[in-house]
C-alpha cells in the first residue's frame, strides 16, 4: 500500500483524484486551504493548511511515497484573463510549488506529479480558431497569453530542474479544460463548461444567456474521470513529460453554449457580449499521449456535458430553495 499525498485535495480535480487513489487501494492524505466544497475527497487524513507556508508543506509530505501537486490559484477566464489577479496567481502558485517540491526532495519522496496547463502554450500559435497548435514541442519560444500561463511554464522548469539535478522522479501533465460534477459552478472562478450549464439552468424559457466574445473562439474539454485516468497512467509510466491531457474534440464557444441549451431543453438564445476570452483557438494534441501511454480519451463531449448539466441543475435548484427559505 503506497502512502500518497494529494495537494489541492479541496479542489475539483484533487477531490476526484483522492477518491480514485483510495479506490485503487492506497492510503491517501489530502492537504488544502479549504475542505472539499462538495465533500468529494474521502482521504484517510486531511490537513487544513496553506502550502504557501513551508512548514505546512513539510508536514504534508512527511512519510509519503508519492505526491500529486495540484494546488494552485486559478479559475476561469473571468479570473485569469482580466489581469486583476496576476500578482496573486503568480506568487501563490509559485510558492506552493517551491515549498512542496523542496519539502518532497528533503523528505526523499520517490515520485511527484505536477499539474501544468495548456495556458502555457504560446499565444502566437493560437490565433486561428480553426487551426491552433498545441503540440508539446511548440512551447518555445515562450509567449503564454496570461501570467497564469507564465507561472505554469516556470513551475514546469522548476520540476524538471529537480529531476535533472537531484534525480527526482517527476511527471508533468498539461491539462486542457477539465470539467465535470463537483466542480466550482458559480462565484467567478468557474470555467466555461460549468458557466454554460449554470447559465442555461438558471435562465427562464424564452430568454438568452450571455457568452463572452464573438463565440467563434474554440476550445476542447475533457471529462474529469478521463483526466484522472490519464494522470494515474502517466504516474505509473516511465515518461517524465510534459504531456497534454485533454480532448481533441474541438468546439466553438457558441456551439458549446448551444450544446448546454439543447441539454437544458429550454428555448434560449445567445447574447454575445464583451468579456475576457483568452486565445482564439486551443485544442489538445494527443499524439504524444497516445505514443507514451498507449491510451487516449474516448468520451464524447456531449456525454460529459449531460452528466455535468444534471449535477449543476440540481445545485441551482437547491440554491433557489435555500434562497426562498431565507427570504
Amino acid at each position: 500500500m503506497k502512502k500518497i499525498l494529494v495537494c489541492g485535495a479541496g479542489g475539483f480535480i484533487g477531490g476526484h483524484l483522492v477518491n480514485r487513489l483510495k479506490a485503487d487501494g492506497h492510503w491517501v492524505r489530502g492537504v488544502d486551504l479549504k475542505e472539499n466544497e462538495f465533500g468529494n475527497a474521502n482521504s484517510d487524513e486531511f490537513i487544513l493548511g496553506d502550502l504557501r507556508n513551508p512548514l505546512v508543506a513539510e508536514k504534508a509530505v512527511k512519510g509519503m511515497d508519492e505526491v500529486y501537486q495540484l494546488a494552485a490559484d486559478m479559475g476561469g477566464a473571468g479570473y485569469i484573463f482580466t489581469g486583476d489577479h496576476d500578482a496573486e496567481v503568480m506568487s501563490n502558485s509559485a510558492l506552493c510549488n517551491l515549498n512542496v517540491l523542496g519539502a518532497a526532495h528533503k523528505e526523499g519522496v520517490k515520485k511527484i506529479f505536477y499539474s501544468s496547463s495548456a495556458c502555457m502554450y504560446p499565444e502566437y500559435n493560437q490565433m486561428d480558431p480553426d487551426n491552433p497548435k498545441c503540440s508539446e514541442d511548440s512551447a518555445y519560444p515562450a509567449a503564454p497569453d496570461s501570467e497564469y500561463g507564465w507561472e505554469k511554464l516556470f513551475s514546469e522548469r522548476l520540476y524538471l530542474s529537480y529531476h535533472r539535478n537531484y534525480g527526482m522522479e517527476v511527471r508533468i501533465a498539461r491539462f486542457h479544460n477539465i470539467f465535470g460534477p463537483q466542480g466550482t459552478w458559480t462565484g467567478g472562478k468557474e470555467k466555461a463548461p460549468a458557466a454554460m450549464c449554470r447559465k442555461a439552468a438558471e435562465a427562464e424559457d424564452g430568454t438568452s444567456i450571455e457568452v463572452w466574445g464573438d463565440g467563434k473562439q474554440t476550445r476542447s474539454f475533457l471529462y474529469i474521470e478521463e483526466c484522472v485516468e490519464a494522470v494515474i497512467r502517466l504516474m505509473n509510466s516511465n515518461f517524465t513529460g510534459p504531456v497534454n491531457i485533454g480532448s481533441e474534440e474541438m468546439i466553438s464557444i457558441n456551439d458549446f453554449a448551444n450544446m448546454a441549451i439543447a441539454i437544458s431543453g429550454k428555448n434560449l438564445s445567445i447574447n454575445n457580449i464583451k468579456g475576457p476570452t483568452g486565445v482564439r483557438g486551443r485544442n489538445s494534441d494527443n499524439k504524444l499521449l497516445l505514443e507514451k501511454l498507449n491510451w487516449a480519451p474516448s468520451m464524447p463531449l456531449l456525454e460529459g456535458m449531460k452528466k455535468t448539466y444534471k449535477w449543476i441543475d440540481a445545485q441551482v435548484k437547491e440554491k433557489e430553495v435555500v434562497n426562498l427559505k431565507t427570504n
